[in-house]
């Protein structure tokens, strides 16, 4: 295959920022902070962080890995690895398919509430049924997704270096600012509720980081491995191709080890300080009972009434909250589609400016289905793991909790027992670098990852 004209990062710095671009997303904003409150606090932090230096660390420095020795995106690079497992490549290529549209609608309410607080309206976002009745219209949740994918297929269509790796090195660091900004702020404010209840924002970073052990059991414990395994999907970008198709951009001469080292850093502190921005300030102005919204309810319905409650800061905060939001969901949504991109790319021998109309147009067209799934095309459908669901719940369903799982089990036996583990471990050190953590990679690769993904799917299908 030809691998002389493909594009690649200018340098690790460019990598990195991309790679943590990605791994910065909408799950880490409004996910990991729920997922932190309701499962004890410190002891998910503490899972968390154990998972990510062994089970994620496998994960990514393998798709990394991929990508760099096959210089191919996820569609084609497992059949180069090996010509029978070129199956896992189309799975790995149609969860980034499946997720890109509704990641987009969602990136459209983003931006949607972002001007409502640069217009200085925000006090109104806070009212009862607005977010509803945002996204049940018509025209509104269509045009903003329209704006949001058109900003990310401009990026794309510019390539890795103009496009990609420039969008990174401007929007990272100031991400990084503003999550710092904002989660001392957060730490600095108190509120008297009507009760005559004071509660600081020291007081909800101690709910956040404290482990809670009251009545924990096995099962219990079970629970939050499990949240905290099916975070690191959302944290670190894996089992999604965009892993595969970043590294398939690195060069030879770069040093995986410090990169990879650096990715996870960098993720994990922003996730941390998620928590630190959001439960602080609605565990202040809301109790504790505030952090019982998940998902889009958190971010587009609590914290919209935190934020209200903060006076003429209010619409400053939130305005430079949503500004940080849309940075992550840009930077997320921009290396999903980067993953389709490239793998039509590398298969259909295709230019990059047709590829990307391509896939913009798939993505406008589901995008659309996605937006009237909750006016003219609203449903309700139970699912396996007891959610009801809409038609964005029912794509995030297949691809996050099916899909994905499965190409990570496929990955490690592909790795663990087909190419063996020692096919990472030369990848990763054919600079002359040690890697690091080797002996843990192998047992991981070969025995742990798949059982806890097991666990992981077999979860996900509701069987326990």
């Amino acid at each position: 295959m030809e691998k002389s004209n493909r594009n690649s990062f200018s340098g690790s710095i460019g990598f990195v920022l991309a790679a943590a671009g990605s791994a910065v997303g909408l799950g880490n904003i409004w996910r990991f902070p729920y997922l932190a409150a309701k499962d004890g606090g410190g002891m998910f932090l503490f899972v968390y962080i154990i998972l990510a230096l062994t089970f994620g660390f496998t994960l990514l420095i393998t798709e990394v890995s991929i990508g760099r020795k096959t210089k191919q995106s996820p569609l084609t690079a497992y059949g180069v690895l090996n010509k029978k497992w070129g199956f896992l490549g189309i799975i790995a290529c149609i969860v980034p398919a499946i997720i890109l549209p509704y990641y987009c609608a969602i990136g459209g309410w983003v931006t949607k509430y972002l001007w409502v607080y640069l217009s200085g309206n925000g006090p109104a976002a806070a009212s009862d049924g607005y977010f509803t009745d945002f996204i049940s219209a018509r025209a509104q949740p269509v045009t903003a997704m329209i704006i949001f994918l058109a900003a990310v297929a401009f990026i794309v269509f510019r390539g890795v270096n103009k496009g990609i790796e420039t969008l990174s090195k401007v929007l990272m660091p100031l991400l990084l600012l503003f999550v710092v900004a904002i989660s001392v702020f957060s730490l600095t404010i108190s509120h008297t509720d009507e009760n005559g209840v004071t509660r600081t924002g020291l007081e909800g970073l101690s709910v956040y980081v404290i482990p809670n052990f009251e009545g924990i059991t096995v099962h219990g414990f079970l629970n939050v491995l499990i949240d905290a395994m099916g975070q690191l999907f959302f944290s670190l970008s894996v089992a999604m191709g965009i892993m595969i198709t970043y590294g398939s951009y690195v060069s030879d001469k770069a040093d995986l080890k410090k990169s990879i080292n650096q990715i996870e850093i960098f993720d994990t502190a922003v996730a941390f300080l998620a928590g630190v921005m959001i439960i602080p300030a609605v565990f202040t102005f809301a109790g504790s009972e505030g952090m019982a919204a998940s998902g889009p309810g958190l971010m587009f319905v609590t914290l919209p009434k935190v934020f209200s409650k903060m006076g003429v800061l209010g619409n400053i905060m939130g305005g430079l909250f949503f500004a940080m939001v849309l940075f992550a969901a840009l930077t997320s949504a921009v290396s999903i589609m980067e993953a389709v991109v490239s793998s039509f790319i590398d298969k259909f021998r295709l230019s990059r400016n047709k590829a990307t109309l391509a896939v913009t147009l798939i993505a406008l067209a589901v995008g659309l289905v996605v937006c009237f799934g909750y006016n003219m095309l609203y449903f309700e459908l139970p699912l396996p793991n007891g959610a009801t669901a809409q038609i964005l719940d029912i794509l995030d369903y297949v691809s996050n909790n099916l899909l994905m799982p499965l190409t990570a089990i496929g990955t490690c036996v592909l790795i663990g027992w087909v190419i063996k583990p020692q096919t990472i471990i030369d990848e990763v050190e054919k600079t002359g670098v040690k890697m690091g953590r080797k002996r843990l990679y192998i047992v991981m690769i070969k025995f742990i990852a798949p059982i806890l993904l097991a666990v992981l799917f077999v979860k996900s299908l509701g069987v326990f």
